[in-house]
């Protein structure tokens, strides 16, 4: 049984949070972010670097509702970082640019691999839209017209407003839920999960004050009130409240709330902000529907995926973990003994693991012929 977590005076609560990436967890403190990889070889990689928000410039940026803006526009940024680091944690090598990537490095100062992250999270973001706010706002003028040509125009949805907006918001609900299982059903996405999983239950064993072992991470739940998840569902139920407010029309209505986003996406972070330190009544009844939806983006992870979350946690807060080394802690890696309880098999079998390797499979994926040429090429030496 998970354990509870007492949120009265806990120094801790709020300190470090994280998110999932390929083979590997990031976690952020402050101004402090480490992003821990598993390698192919068994060994864990860690990645750190400084992070200076605007919020910490500006005071009028730490004000409610616009923190929250603020925070999810970095957040947003961050997340193409982690992209462009895990990149760089394969440690590929270099060949020589074409002239569209020089022109990239001379008049953008980008990679191409920074270039696809963007246009790729620009792209995802007009789906999101298009998937979240314009279809919904359709189906429920398609749903309008049918119940009044149904009635034979004696119920026009049009003129109850508020009961409008809580079907559109159904239909987003029921369409974000969907798209939540669809992509769970994929082998290397419900990896990724597992190390959602993974940066929660850690989450929850330094909140709780325990020595940081994959043993005591394993006891913890996998569901935690600040997730990202619980962060889109907040808002998914702001907006139905928003949209009681907004004068319905087949375009008019969906620019209007496009337009409002930034208004929702600052009271959700406030919500989950507060939820994240509080304990009662009101916050665990608001807080269980996204706590459900967890169970869809998350997984229970192994004890490979905890000891990477553990890396990247403990990287991530340098005052309390001084010289911290995951190796010190899980190793030594690559020398065939056990390690933080998976046994590396000896030279003559790494091999096979790597042919067999889910995380092989998904790098190789998204690589070209000749970076996976290379790539294999690397694995020989």
């Amino acid at each position: 049984m998970a354990k509870k977590i007492r949120c009265t005076d806990n120094p801790r609560l709020g300190v470090v949070g994280g998110q999932a990436v390929v083979e590997g967890v990031m976690m952020k403190s402050g101004s402090n972010m480490a992003i821990a990889s598993r390698m192919p070889d068994g060994s864990i990689k860690v990645t750190k670097s400084k992070l200076t928000s605007a919020k910490d410039k500006h005071k009028i940026l730490n004000w409610p509702i616009i923190r929250g803006v603020i925070n999810f526009v970095e957040m947003m940024a961050l997340s193409f970082k982690t992209m462009d680091t895990a990149a760089e944690a394969l440690g590929l090598e270099e060949e020589e640019p074409n002239k569209f990537e020089k022109w990239l490095a001379e008049k953008l100062h980008m990679n191409i691999t920074t270039f696809i992250t963007i246009v790729g999270g620009l792209l995802g973001i007009l789906f999101s839209v298009a998937l979240f706010v314009f279809l919904p706002s359709a189906a429920g003028s398609g749903l309008s017209k049918l119940f009044e040509w149904i009635s034979g125009g004696t119920f026009k949805l049009a003129e109850h407003p508020i009961l409008f907006s809580v079907i559109e918001g159904f239909i987003k609900i029921a369409i974000f839920l969907l798209y939540l299982y669809l992509v769970s059903l994929m082998k290397d996405i419900r990896r990724v999960f597992e190390y959602h999983g993974a940066e929660h239950k850690s989450v929850f064993c330094y909140e709780a004050g325990e020595e940081l072992t994959p043993e005591n991470v394993k006891k913890f739940s996998r569901y935690h009130p600040r997730c990202g998840t619980s962060f889109m569902f907040f808002m998914m139920i702001i907006g139905i409240i928003i949209g009681c407010f907004i004068p319905r029309g087949v375009f008019l209505r969906p620019l209007i709330k496009v337009a409002l986003l930034p208004l929702t996406v600052g009271i959700g972070f406030e919500v989950i902000k507060y939820a994240g330190k509080h304990n009662n009544f009101i916050i665990r009844a608001i807080s269980a529907p996204g706590l459900w939806v967890q169970r869809l983006t998350t997984r229970e992870p192994d004890e490979k995926q905890m000891e990477c979350a553990i890396a990247a946690l403990k990287s991530a807060l340098p005052a309390e973990f001084p010289g911290y080394d995951p190796e010190d802690q899980f190793g030594p890696f690559g020398s065939g003994e056990k390690t933080g309880g998976m046994k590396l098999v000896f030279a003559n079998m790494r091999k096979i693991e790597r042919e067999q390797s889910v995380h092989r499979r998904v790098v190789l994926r998204g690589m070209s012929k000749k970076e996976q040429a290379r790539y294999r090429q690397k694995e020989k030496r």
